[in-house]
């Protein structure tokens, strides 16, 4: 099966409290979320935080991040729940497209892996 990767980003309302509060969310993210990411076909996932900002690696098993997401949002109101909790925390990063939550981030470089002598 193929794997795709993306990177997003979004920042942090520029708030202590906001900032700690994510960081809180998420040592312990709803067992709920987790199964629904899964189920909506996110492989694996990694969000990294600098100061305000947050930058999202998704790998799908090929399919579209997007419609992942979607299928994520409509799971249940457990993970509806979640999701506000965490909209409530996040503003749209500058550069992104109007009414932009995430926002994709453009790919520039990529050092290829070491090929293992045979």
């Amino acid at each position: 099966m193929s794997v795709t990767r993306h990177v997003l980003t979004v920042d942090l309302r520029d708030d202590t409290n906001a900032i700690d509060a994510y960081r809180s969310h998420h040592r312990s993210v709803w067992p709920e979320v987790v199964s629904s990411l899964r189920r909506a076909g996110i492989r694996e996932m990694e969000i990294f935080l600098l100061g305000r900002r947050l930058v999202m690696v998704v790998d799908t098993g090929g399919r579209d991040v997007w419609r992942c997401f979607q299928e994520h949002a409509a799971s249940g109101p457990r993970v509806a729940e979640w999701e506000a909790m965490m909209r409530a925390l996040q503003e749209p990063p500058s550069g992104g497209k109007p009414g932009e939550r995430w926002a994709a981030m453009e790919h520039v470089f990529r050092l290829e892996p070491l090929k293992c002598p045979t």
